[in-house]
């Protein structure tokens, strides 16, 4: 898997658009609850709630709109019955775009991602048209200053992890997908902290970007879905070089 990192820089751009966004709790209240109610509201025994959970945290998010999150996921209080949906499709020059929705109306959010595709310069595909460009990885970030990737590369392959990769400032752990938590919770007790723990899709080969105007048509698309107030995450399978993604 060496070389097949996610699109780091892009990554940190949504990060930093996240954060500014009032939406940002809805999105990680839709995954506390329906983490929850996928397997019960308690973390020790679930482990897509454990990373909810810290993720949550992370984002400095209030104990009691957490803690109602997963009671409505739990039945304990009345919510809403989200359902996971995932879209895939094309963008300008033919770049693959995964769009993970969580929503309570599949008609409303097909329309939503259907219309944003074709108005941004892309079209919506059927299952299976991009996603065979990918691979379902667990991925833990952190952030590498201070840190010998050597020594890094030892520790975290005895924690559990698949692959290391450096990318600029940052480290980049790939797990099996069953084994992220385990990876994480083997990194932490061994003293190092991670800014993000996650189930995605990485891409197998990425199209570099290096030309202005391409890299600017295919974010107007990324960031458009990343609006969308039922989209959770978008994967795509290119990057963009540091200089034009400034320029953006």
């Amino acid at each position: 898997m060496s070389g097949h990192s996610k699109w780091s820089n892009i990554k940190h751009k949504k990060g930093a658009n996240d954060a500014k966004r009032a939406k940002v709790f809805t999105k990680l209240g839709k995954e506390l609850t329906i983490a929850a109610k996928e397997a019960g509201g308690n973390p020790t025994f679930n482990p897509r709630l454990r990373l909810a959970i810290d993720k949550a945290k992370a984002a400095n998010m209030p104990k009691d709109v957490l803690d109602r999150a997963i009671k409505k996921g739990t039945g304990e209080l009345e919510g809403v019955d989200y359902v996971e949906i995932r879209y895939e499709g094309y963008g300008p020059e033919g770049t693959a775009f995964i769009v993970d929705v969580v929503t309570d109306n599949r008609n409303r959010s097909a329309s939503e991602v259907r219309s944003t595709f074709s108005k941004k310069g892309g079209n919506l595909g059927t299952d299976g048209a991009v996603s065979w460009m990918f691979q379902k990885k667990g991925e833990i970030l952190l952030d590498s200053e201070g840190l010998d990737y050597e020594e890094f590369m030892m520790e975290a392959l005895e924690a559990g992890a698949d692959d290391i990769i450096d990318n600029d400032g940052e480290f980049q752990v790939l797990t099996d997908p069953t084994e992220l938590q385990t990876v994480a919770e083997n990194l932490k007790t061994a003293g190092f902290t991670y800014t993000e723990a996650e189930i995605g899709m990485i891409p197998d080969n990425k199209v570099n970007i290096t030309d202005l105007d391409l890299a600017k048509k295919v974010m107007t698309l990324y960031e458009a879905l990343e609006d969308l107030d039922d989209v959770n995450d978008v994967y795509v399978n290119f990057d963009i070089a540091d200089d034009l993604l400034e320029q953006l």
